[in-house]
């Protein structure tokens, strides 16, 4: 069985190109809604070894929070998502709509 953590390493794998998550979103859909902090933990500790697309997280306004912010905006903005001055993704142009993934292996 799957723990949270793994569901989590899942869940951003399948942020397509083009796209952001926000850090609950992940959270929800790896099956804990107040989960987000474990998924900053998740990025900050795993991403180079499971070579997660980090760049593609994002917190619930769509701002970047990163201490790498000036290369996260550069990885989004290779895949064509627009950062402004400010450091935000408008989520409503850009954000993932997971619901079009199965998400069959959730319950596995």
């Amino acid at each position: 069985m799957e723990t949270f953590t793994d569901k989590i390493i899942r869940t951003i794998l399948d942020i397509p190109s083009g796209n952001v998550a926000t850090y609950g979103q992940i959270a929800a859909l790896a099956g804990n809604s107040r989960g987000a902090r474990q998924v900053a933990r998740v990025l900050h500790s795993m991403s180079a070894k499971h070579q997660l697309p980090w760049h593609r997280v994002v917190n619930a306004k769509g701002e970047i929070v990163v201490s790498d912010g000036i290369r996260q905006k550069e990885l989004l903005e290779e895949e064509g998502v627009f950062v402004d001055a400010k450091m935000r993704v408008d989520l409503k142009k850009f954000r993932w709509a997971a619901e079009d993934i199965d998400m069959d292996w959730l319950n596995g």
